[in-house]
């Protein structure tokens, strides 16, 4: 976990916001689509690409659970996800920012939120991402999957966030692109924004508890000062 020791501006208890990355402020969350569809063609299983991409989100290891027969050998899971971090990998000059995820990353900070990137994806995928949103002075904490024990929708990740941030749950919110995300912020009593650019709708999104909807960063940036992250600097 890479941390900062953000401190409130106005000495009071600090605010802060926590944000998804793969699918909400980059995008790629058809790309891991493909990258798990050929993972799976690569051990024998023929997976449409509509059934990967309503799992991704979820943790590498419940996506190939949910998504493989129960009576597979499961010692090859492994083997999977290292088939699909391989070719995800090979996307990775492919890959780019949100029209806005840098600018949003900004106005958050400038605001005095802490920011964090609530990630669960490898450390080496997080930082390739990292670079690509050319953002870090203005990210205060951000995960990977080494620091949760369980996948999203379990909420570790998110814990992890937000003691990177030094931040309490009370005090902030979750911006995610998966039904997973608004779930893992659920358990935790996060309001969670929901954004529309990794493919899943806003129904969905409304339905698994997200407090709003946004199409992507760049929306979320206009509205910024009425959204509920807004909420939290009044």
């Amino acid at each position: 976990m890479v941390a900062l020791e953000p401190e409130s501006p106005d000495g009071g208890r600090r605010r802060g916001i926590l944000f998804d990355v793969d699918g909400t402020l980059i995008d790629s969350s058809y790309i891991h689509t493909i990258s798990w569809w050929g993972a799976f063609r690569q051990h024998g299983y023929d997976i449409p690409m509509a059934s990967i991409h309503h799992f991704v989100g979820m943790g590498g290891d419940r996506l190939v659970d949910s998504l493989l027969p129960d009576d597979r050998d499961k010692s090859l899971d492994s083997e999977v996800m290292a088939s699909h971090a391989a070719l995800y990998a090979s996307h990775w000059p492919a890959l780019r920012r949100f029209d806005g995820a840098r600018e949003l990353l900004a106005q958050c900070h400038a605001a005095g939120l802490a920011v964090a990137l609530a990630s669960s994806a490898r450390n080496q995928d997080l930082q390739v991402m990292k670079s690509i949103l050319d953002a870090d002075a203005y990210i205060d904490g951000a995960t990977s999957a080494n620091d949760a024990e369980e996948s999203k929708p379990a909420p570790d990740i998110l814990v992890a966030a937000l003691e990177a941030i030094g931040v309490d749950a009370a005090d902030a919110v979750f911006v995610g692109d998966a039904v997973w995300d608004m779930e893992a912020a659920a358990a935790l009593g996060i309001p969670a924004i929901g954004v529309t650019c990794g493919g899943v709708s806003a129904a969905e999104l409304r339905d698994a508890g997200a407090v709003e909807v946004f199409e992507g960063p760049r929306d979320l940036l206009e509205n910024l000062k009425t959204s509920a992250a807004g909420r939290l600097l009044t």
